[in-house]
């Protein structure tokens, strides 16, 4: 039990979450236990947020960021509202300034519940996202799923939101592509040295649009919140909507805004508690705290 820290399993519009508590500690959550808990049930997640102690004066937390493979991801948006509810529970703190390998994130629980987190500047070049050959123009590139000559997806937006996403335009709607047949090849195009979450976009309107993602190293999802971002700057890049947008992922709306004034693009949504346990982050064995704890926002 010693070596057991506390976790949260959470969720942001149905994106699994665990977040565990590694504060006090130097050593970090494994990728063999990252791939045990992705492998029960109980505990099958999409991203692990482990907070760690923060690393630069100023901050409130450094986060580790691991996908269900045992990779480590760069930014994952729903996961950082997880994040923000658990800690505003524990301290009564209502922003915060996270630290992570993509930079720092701010984020703060709003009078509604909801929450809000600014994920940076979005990035477009070909060098940054990173592309394995140059674009001049990554607002639309050459690739594509399908015969040449009538292709079923083609000529995605790419840009990097601290991660590599690709947004592929449709008319038809999101659930009518085979995005658990697309998704893993597309990931791992060569196009995308890094790998690559893979989007599917319609609009609805210049203020709406639906969007399904294949998410780099966790595979299918309710919810990529850094695939929203991505998918609203791209909109508002190609003049298919405006900067402010509501994305509907699989699991509910989130409110995006492609802010003018910094570039910055800010992302609200809801976080939801489901309940706790204690983990051992070398080997991923766990157990569940006792009945009780099952609802409701509280801290880690």
């Amino acid at each position: 039990m010693a070596d057991r820290v506390q976790f949260a399993r959470m969720n942001g519009l149905g994106n699994k979450i665990l977040v565990v508590d590694m504060r006090g500690r130097r050593d970090r959550v494994t990728p063999g236990a990252a791939i045990a808990l992705n492998a029960d049930p109980a505990t099958e997640f999409d991203q692990i947020m482990a907070i760690h102690d923060p690393k630069a004066a100023g901050t409130d937390a450094w986060i580790d960021i691991v996908n269900s493979d045992g990779s480590m991801a760069q930014a994952c948006g729903n996961g950082t509202r997880c994040v923000v509810q658990a800690l505003a529970a524990e301290t009564g703190k209502k922003a915060f300034l996270f630290h992570t390998v993509a930079g720092l994130l701010e984020a703060k629980e709003r009078e509604d519940g909801t929450i809000s987190v600014d994920m940076g500047t979005p990035r477009f070049g070909w060098k940054e996202i990173p592309l394995a050959e140059e674009f001049h123009d990554t607002s639309r590139i050459e690739l594509q799923i399908g015969p040449i000559d009538d292709p079923v997806l083609h000529s995605p937006s790419v840009a990097s939101m601290g991660n590599p996403h690709a947004i592929f335009w449709v008319e038809n709607d999101v659930w009518s592509y085979e995005l658990d047949r697309f998704g893993p090849l597309l990931e791992n195009h060569p196009i995308f040295p890094e790998r690559a979450n893979i989007s599917i976009a319609r609009v609805r309107s210049r203020r709406e649009m639906d969007l399904r993602t294949w998410e780099r190293g966790a595979g299918l999802t309710l919810a990529c919140g850094s695939a929203a971002c991505a998918a609203a700057v791209s909109g508002a890049r190609t003049g298919r909507t405006e900067r402010t947008v509501t994305v509907n992922v699989p699991g509910g709306p989130l409110a995006i805004e492609w802010r003018e004034r910094d570039d910055h693009v800010i992302m609200t949504g809801p976080a939801e508690w489901e309940w706790s346990g204690r983990l051992d982050p070398a080997t991923g064995a766990f157990e569940r705290d006792a009945a009780g704890s099952e609802s409701g926002a509280q801290a880690l």
